[in-house]
């Protein structure tokens, strides 16, 4: 019974979607068809005359770069405990939301429940199965394991504990808040501790520069905003002057001069490393966009929503910080998130003009091996490195999808 309700329902939408007219059959079909001759092409050049030796050979050396071999466990239980720090802030969130009766319940089977994170995070989870298929030891399949049972972890504890944190004094809250924010600092530093930041590469320098560029630019970005906003005449034009000055800079020119100009003004034995100053230039330089994009937000939000914050008798940064912000923030998640992967892309600029080893760096560079030279492999290698780059920016946009639709953006 179920059968011919579905394929009447399908063939309903296609003559409706597909070929209303003569003219839009002839597109679908002419379009239709090259689509399917376009994906059997790749199908063909993935699975067939692809040669990824060059990546399987070298793929330690695509992701953590010159990090010593035996240590690389360290890395292992870094991104461990950052997958269990997530799950807990996961499992907090949750269990909030259901206190307060605003969380849509899951699935109760466990199926159904697996299928809707499969449907959620499947670019992750084909990136990381390339990444499996690719590997010549049990070692990435044992760390999958470690990993993925962290975050399931962290999540139990979450909810476990957020009924006790919600109904927490407020200095207890704040010291969670602190200890939570620790957490992947203290995990990098010990992995700078095994091997500099300097010497990091791959795809893992790429993944510390844009999230700690992305952690710091982001409230620098709001202050900067409410510092233009501001009726006060020389705060104003300092905030407009930074954000003009770095708005029209272009992004190479600044990582050029924080490489081989910086020098000049600070002495060289207390000048930071490359990677210290790529997250710098990277910051200062998004916080401006970020600083155009919150006040944006800003003078979206009605003024009626002021002039009722004012007849309730709230202060203007009581006003500003529970009634302004978050719905000026809601309103441009699309351009927050936008600029975020933006900068998650323009990292490998910082291997171009700062000599760092990060992903594009390397797979321009493993062509180059004897085994290699010669061979023309630069597509296969670079393939690889849009790979991650798209399973990063693409699983950005779909979180941030989700958000807008749960906060009702646009509606």
């Amino acid at each position: 019974m179920n059968s011919p309700t579905r394929m009447s329902r399908f063939r309903a939408w296609a003559r409706h979607n597909l070929f209303r007219t003569w003219p839009d059959g002839i597109v679908t079909v002419v379009f239709g068809s090259l689509a399917i001759y376009v994906a059997l092409r790749l199908l063909n050049y993935v699975f067939v005359t692809g040669r990824w030796d060059v990546v399987r050979r070298n793929l330690k050396l695509l992701l953590v770069g010159r990090f010593p071999d035996d240590e690389l466990y360290k890395v292992v239980i870094a991104v461990a405990v950052s997958a269990l720090w997530g799950g807990v802030l996961a499992g907090l969130v949750i269990g909030r939301q259901r206190r307060a009766g605003t969380y849509i319940e899951q699935p109760k089977t466990p199926a159904k429940h697996i299928g809707l994170l499969v449907a959620r995070f499947w670019p992750i989870l084909a990136g990381v199965a390339v990444l499996l298929a690719l590997s010549e030891s049990f070692g990435p399949w044992i760390a999958t394991l470690v990993i993925a049972a962290s975050a399931l972890a962290g999540r139990a504890v979450g909810l476990t504990v957020a009924g006790p944190v919600s109904s927490a004094p407020l200095p207890v809250k704040a010291i969670l808040g602190l200890v939570l924010a620790a957490v992947p600092l203290v995990a990098v530093v010990a992995l700078a501790n095994v091997t500099g930041w300097d010497d990091w590469g791959g795809f893992m320098v790429n993944l510390t520069i844009a999230a700690a560029a992305i952690v710091l630019c982001f409230p620098l970005g709001v202050l900067l905003a409410l510092g233009r906003a501001s009726k006060l005449p020389l705060l104003k034009a300092t905030c407009t002057a930074y954000i003009e000055i770095f708005r029209g800079s272009p992004l190479f020119v600044l990582l050029l001069l924080a490489n081989n100009a910086l020098e000049f003004f600070v002495p060289r034995s207390i000048a930071p490393g490359v990677v210290v100053r790529a997250v710098i230039v990277f910051t200062l330089f998004t916080a401006a966009y970020v600083a155009e994009i919150v006040r944006g937000g800003l003078q979206s939000v009605p003024p009626g929503q002021d002039e009722a914050a004012k007849a309730l008798g709230l202060s203007p940064a009581r006003t500003t910080l529970l009634i302004t912000m978050p719905q000026a923030l809601r309103n441009v998640i699309p351009a927050q998130i936008g600029q975020f992967i933006s900068l998650f892309k323009d990292v490998t600029l910082a291997g171009t003009a700062m000599g760092v080893f990060d992903l594009l760096n390397v797979g321009r560079g493993i062509t180059k091996q004897p085994e290699f030279a010669g061979l023309r492999l630069d597509v296969e290698s670079l393939a690889f490195v849009a790979l991650l780059f798209w399973v990063g920016s693409y699983t950005m946009s779909r979180e941030s999808q989700r958000l807008e639709k749960k906060l009702g953006v646009g509606t």
